[in-house]
């Protein structure tokens, strides 16, 4: 049996139900969003291979609220991104950081990042999420990038986030506590399978530092992680129920937090492309379907949260 044969025998033999949406389905979210407007969902552009405006075609025709991506370097990018946002009519939540190994030209080039991304764009954003700082640098190196979005936000209103992502500041959980306790106003994008591979688990062990976390998170990168990766093969398949139960009841809490409080709540559906994805030896082709996936998260997140 070819490998496409394989799949659709497995996906059928599974049931109606499988995975994330038999989870979702038979177990209620404590709350949900009684505004369609309070959740907004987010299509990523990673691993998509063709233009801005036609992106942004293909998320509008899935039914997404808008897009998360990179701040553009160029003005030429900027005006792209703008233009194809107005034409189909979208949001934006954008994403800034750095790569630099030097902590000077690191920090340097991340304060212009955001400095450009918060004042100079045609379409104001819903957010900004940051990929702040390094694991390796110091607690108050990695302090400076905080100090500096938290001002950017009380001078411009918008909302900068930053990730709970591996090799960034943020990148273990009692890293983040530590954080968390010492600055007030951060607030965070959770990407908590990060800390599952990280720490090896679904985080069992951490009960109070991972509530701390939850009760200051803006925004939700909604893949889902096991004790050995990253990211699940297909949260369809129904051998993760364990690690989508786990996230559910993370999310399901962030929600809460939100519905209480009366706030917006921004969540991107980021199950990446190869080699975050899983692929079959020597063909470097992928065990699922990453767009799919995707779309099937968004649907689902919106019958979970929306009443």
């Amino acid at each position: 049996m070819d490998r496409r044969k394989f799949m659709g025998s497995a996906m059928a033999t599974a049931g109606m139900l499988t995975g994330f949406e038999a989870v979702s389905v038979a177990e209620k979210a404590p709350a949900q969003f009684a505004n369609k407007l309070s959740l907004k969902i987010l299509g990523t552009n990673w691993g998509f291979t063709g233009t801005t405006d036609a992106f942004c075609a293909e998320v509008k025709k899935e039914g997404y609220d808008g897009i998360e991506m990179w701040w553009p370097a160029t003005k030429e990018k900027q005006k792209e991104l703008f233009t194809a946002l107005k034409k189909h009519g979208l949001d934006v939540g954008l994403l800034c950081g750095s790569g630099e190994k030097d902590y000077a030209a690191h920090l340097d080039a991340f304060k212009k990042q955001i400095d450009a991304a918060t004042t100079q764009f045609e379409q104001k954003p819903l957010y900004v999420n940051c990929h702040s700082g390094k694991d390796f640098f110091t607690y108050d190196q990695n302090k400076a990038f905080i100090d500096h979005t938290t001002a950017a936000t009380l001078k411009t209103g918008i909302p900068i986030y930053h990730e709970t992502h591996r090799g960034r500041m943020l990148f273990a959980a009692h890293i983040a506590r530590n954080f968390i306790e010492k600055n007030p106003d951060l607030r965070l994008t959770l990407d908590i399978s990060h800390w599952c591979n990280v720490h090896e688990s679904l985080l069992a062990d951490q009960q109070e530092t991972i509530q701390l976390a939850l009760s200051r998170v803006g925004h939700i990168h909604s893949r889902i992680g096991h004790e050995e990766g990253p990211q699940v093969n297909d949260p369809r398949a129904p051998e993760w129920e364990a690690a989508v139960k786990a996230h559910l009841a993370w999310w399901d809490t962030v929600v809460e937090h939100k519905v209480k409080s009366g706030e917006t709540l921004t969540v991107l559906t980021e199950f990446g492309p190869p080699n975050y994805l899983p692929t079959v030896p020597f063909t470097h082709q992928p065990l699922a379907d990453q767009w799919g996936i995707n779309v099937h998260m968004m649907h689902l997140l919106r019958k979970r949260y929306l009443a």
